[in-house]
Order: structure tokens, then C-alpha cells, then sequence
């Protein structure tokens, strides 16, 4: 099916999507506090005159809070070196609050256009950008095929290749296979991935291994105990801190026990800071919210034994794991998929996870062998996890991160070709 019959069909097919998803969307826009935060930019409408925009920078299109992140962290080392201009392009709204919260003086920061190839057209004709990159494994038929009309190249920074997202890939082959021959620069975290990406259409010579930057210690920010943490956490009766991160459904209430009874601190950190209410009612109102948290000159109640502080937040995580004595992985236990582990290793905590972290292998695998990390199954083996750490566990795992050390030079290093 050649490329211009899949933009047909996309562009019949996108715009119905658009219009059904529209109030689903502006729904948890609000919820996340992205209303009135610039959304025309999504239709390319801008609050200052094109004349005024500078031209040929390096666009970054990140979806949401990990992505920015991660794309934060390159664009630090990469001006370090270099006096590129950035622009970064959030697609959520978490997304968008954390990038223009955390981006540097000097990069532009703009919603990530709706993919109509008008709409594409015109941001790139705008910006002129001399290279578009995605990151992580985000394909959009307009936003390729468009940048590659107008003689932009384009890549991929650490395109991930979960078993899920190969599977679907692989099952739509011969729609998108047009469109990854259009990259020219896709950098791979995994050795594994390189042989799956050629096969579904990415060119030999435009297939790189780099490493992770996600796990790259030497690219990485440490996480660092922050003075207003330490105080809001001296607040509570006096125990050892467990943290359940970027946790989702059903796992706040099961982990918050296991943890008390462990003779813990639950402190959670939910996925979606805009579910804090969920939460609150399956934990029956015993815990303390990070966002409500009582000043110190506040005649409020101190927070009581038993009670779960709850991180409602978004784009802290990193530094709360410093605190931590032991780091959970959500998304693992009654969730499938998995959650980042690197940040908790970086911090020198223990890391615990559940059994389902297919989204992150096959670091997890490699962790395990090493002795870097416990995956448990059920109660029991989580309670004696938390008790337990494995022998020499945080030097065995940052041993396994350091495979992927220079992921962010060498990812720089491809991305400069352009």
C-alpha cells in the first residue's frame, strides 16, 4: 500500500477521531489544568508575530511528562556542547506545565500541532526547524510525510520496541512501514530492537544502536533530597520510607497496607496527579495530600501514624525517590507494563517491583540476574522484600546502567548529522 493511499485514509479517518475524542480530551485538559494554557497552538495559532520566531532549531516532539523529561535532559548536555536552539512540543497538558516550568531560558515551548498536514505545513514553515525529532516511538503519517516534502529530516531519540508495541507494529506493517523508510536517524536503546526495526522498515543505515538514555548515568541528573521534602516528611511520626511510584488503580490501597504493616511510611506517587480524589476514597481518607500539605505556621493537625502522604504532584518524582529507603515500581502488581526503575537506582535505593514489567525489558531481566532488583509476586514476598534488600543490591544494579553509559552523547552525536 503505497504511502499516499495510507494519508488518505488517515486524513479521512483522523479528523473523525478528533472531533468524537474532542470532549473526552478538553475534559481531561481541565482536570490536568492545561485550559487556557495556549491551546489554539494545537491548530498553529501563536501569541507572537513569525517574524520574531528564530529559525533552523532542533524540534523536539514530546507526548507528556516522561518524554519532556527526557528530552530536558538531552537538551541540557546538548547545548552544553553545542549553541543549537531548541523547540520543545509537549502534546498533553502535564506535559506542556512541566516543559515550560523546567525548559531552559531560550527554548521555545509550543503544543504539539493536531496531525493535519496543513497544520504540519504550517508550524514547519514557520519554525523552519533543520531537524524534527520524536521521543521514543511516536509515528505520525503527517508529521513525517510532511517534514520529508519540505526537505526536513527526520529521526527518532531512544525508540523504544516494548513486546505490545512490536506486536501492533508488526500487525499494521505494510501501512507504516512507508513512513519509518523516512527516517533518517532513529537512535535504538536495545541491541535486540535494531534487527525488529529494520524489519518493519527502517533503513539499515538510519537504524543506531545508542544505548538508553533513560538509564545513561553519565546524561543523567541524580535525584537530590530537597529541604522542603525533608521538612514535610519530618512532619510525619518518625519510620522508614516506602515509595510506591508512578502507581496506577488498585495498587495505592494494596501497596499502602502492605507497606504499614511492613513498619513503613507509605508515601504514593500516582501516575495521574488529577486522580488524588480515586485515590483518597480507596485509601478511606487516611493520608495527606503533598498539594494540601499544611504550612509550618498552620494550626492544621499533624499528619497521624498510619496515615499514606500521597505525591500529587507532577514532575517531582525524580527527587522524592532520594528520600525514600525503599522505591516500589507501580504499574506492576495490578497493572501491566511497568514503570521506569533507573531514577531509584540513580537515587541509591532499593528497587522493588511487581511481576508485570514487560514494558522495560530487558533491563528488568538483566537487574534480576545481577541481583540489582526483587520482583515479587504476592504479599508475602513483598513483605519480606521491604524487610530484606538483596546483598550489595544498589551496587549490582547501577552495574547494569552502566551498559548504557554515553546513550546521550552518542544520541547527540547522531542527531548532529542532520
Amino acid at each position: 500500500m503505497i504511502p499516499r493511499l495510507v494519508l488518505l485514509i488517515w486524513n479521512l479517518l483522523y479528523p473523525l477521531a478528533v472531533v468524537l475524542a474532542a470532549p473526552f480530551w478538553i475534559l481531561k485538559m481541565f482536570r490536568r489544568g492545561g485550559w487556557g494554557t495556549g491551546l489554539l497552538e494545537r491548530l498553529g495559532i501563536y501569541d507572537r508575530d513569525a517574524e520574531f520566531e528564530k529559525v533552523g532549531a532542533v524540534y523536539l516532539h514530546a507526548v507528556s511528562v516522561g518524554e519532556v523529561l527526557l528530552a530536558l535532559k538531552l537538551i541540557s548536555k546538548w547545548r552544553a556542547e553545542t549553541q543549537e536552539h531548541f523547540i520543545l512540543v509537549p502534546t498533553t497538558a502535564t506535559g506542556m506545565a512541566v516543559a515550560r516550568d523546567k525548559a531552559p531560558e531560550g527554548v521555545r515551548v509550543i503544543y504539539a500541532p493536531l496531525d493535519f498536514g496543513f497544520l504540519i505545513r504550517r508550524v514547519m514553515r514557520r519554525f523552519s526547524p533543520r531537524i524534527v525529532v520524536t521521543v521514543e516511538s511516536e509515528i505520525w503519517p503527517n508529521l513525517i510525510s510532511q517534514t520529508h516534502r519540505l526537505g526536513i529530516p527526520m529521526g527518532l531519540m531512544n525508540a523504544r520496541l516494548s513486546p505490545r508495541s512490536e506486536r501492533r507494529l508488526r500487525r499494521f506493517r505494510s501501512l507504516v512501514q512507508p513512513f519509518l523508510a523516512l527516517l533518517e536517524h532513529v537512535g535504538i536503546p536495545e541491541e535486540a530492537d535494531v534487527k525488529r526495526w529494520r524489519a518493519l522498515g527502517v533503513r539499515t543505515e538510519a537504524a543506531v544502536l545508542t544505548g538508553n538514555v533513560k538509564f545513561d548515568p553519565e546524561g543523567a541528573a541524580l535525584p537530590c533530597r530537597r529541604p522542603e521534602f525533608s521538612a514535610m516528611l519530618e512532619e510525619f511520626p518518625k519510620a522508614p520510607i516506602a515509595m510506591a511510584a508512578s502507581t496506577f488503580a488498585g495498587e495505592e490501597a494494596y501497596l499502602a497496607g502492605v507497606f504499614r504493616e511492613a513498619g513503613f511510611l507509605p508515601v504514593i506517587v500516582p501516575r495521574h496527579a488529577e486522580r488524588r480524589e480515586e485515590v483518597a476514597t480507596a485509601l478511606r481518607g487516611e493520608l495527606v495530600l503533598r498539594s494540601r500539605f499544611p504550612s509550618p505556621s498552620s494550626p492544621a493537625r499533624k499528619p497521624q501514624v498510619g496515615e499514606a502522604f500521597i505525591i500529587d504532584s507532577t514532575g517531582e518524582l525524580r527527587d522524592w525517590t532520594a528520600h525514600a529507603d525503599r522505591v516500589v515500581i507501580g504499574k506492576s502488581f495490578l497493572a501491566k507494563g511497568g514503570q521506569n526503575p533507573s531514577e531509584a537506582i540513580l537515587a541509591g535505593v532499593p528497587v522493588i517491583c511487581g511481576p508485570f514489567m514487560a514494558n522495560f525489558e530487558p533491563l528488568v531481566s538483566e537487574l534480576k540476574e545481577a541481583g540489582g532488583i526483587q520482583m515479587v509476586h504476592d504479599r508475602e514476598e513483598l513483605l519480606e522484600a521491604l524487610r530484606e534488600p538483596l546483598p550489595d543490591q544498589i551496587a549490582r544494579a547501577r552495574q547494569v546502567l552502566e551498559k548504557h553509559r554515553g546513550a546521550m552523547s552518542r544520541t547527540i552525536a547522531l542527531l548532529s548529522r542532520a
